[in-house]
């Protein structure tokens, strides 16, 4: 019996199930094609670190209020209970309109901004990878700086008394690479460039 006869012909049906074999063909695609540098322009900010870590410990969709928590509690070194309206709030708009959205059209995320839920999709795998688990994102950042200076001085004096003032200049100049090595380091790790400014208004 044909729809003409008031019975469907399963046409609509069909239609729907290619739909969606191709929306999971693109996905899939999408998938294997996530070049590295996108990886790594992910994975070496702090914050998408933390969402990442947040999801692949909780199974299913999460609120982006609670990831917002999470977030701000890591980045202020604090407990959850104790993050302050300001640090949420902080972390949940930074989310909203910068990481959740980027993540999202990489499809590392799923991200439903009407509802306020996040899962993990299906580029995910491909980012985790490279993300070190065992990361505590607490660098001791004052002690390579002062290693680093440490060094410089120390190299400095000892080209002066040895091989006179020309060779300390030259050991000046490779203590000054040292230290903005650190500091470029230090500026890669956390690279949070791309985070909205919150208003100051009382």
């Amino acid at each position: 019996m044909t729809a003409e006869d008031g019975v469907p012909d399963g046409t609509d049906t069909d239609v729907g199930t290619e739909q969606e074999t191709a929306a999971e063909s693109a996905k899939e695609e999408s998938a294997a094609e996530l070049p590295l540098d996108q990886v790594f322009e992910i994975l070496k900010n702090k914050r998408r670190r933390t969402v990442l870590r947040y999801l692949k410990s909780h199974e299913g969709s999460v609120a982006l209020g609670d990831l917002a928590e999470e977030v701000a509690a890591v980045e202020n070194d604090t407990p959850v209970a104790q993050v302050t309206s300001r640090e949420r709030k902080c972390a949940y708009v930074g989310l909203y309109q910068c990481h959740l959205p980027k993540m999202d059209d990489m499809n590392i995320v799923e991200f439903n901004q009407d509802r306020g839920r996040i899962e993990t999709g299906p580029n995910a795998e491909r980012v985790e990878q490279y993300l070190d688990w065992g990361e505590t994102d607490e660098r001791p950042w004052p002690l390579y700086y002062g290693a680093a200076s440490g060094a410089g001085i120390v190299l400095v004096g000892v080209a002066a008394f040895a091989a006179g003032p020309g060779l300390a200049v030259a050991a000046s100049l490779v203590s000054l690479l040292a230290v903005a090595g650190v500091a470029g380091a230090h500026a890669f790790q956390d690279d949070d460039t791309d985070e909205p400014v919150l208003p100051t208004g009382r």
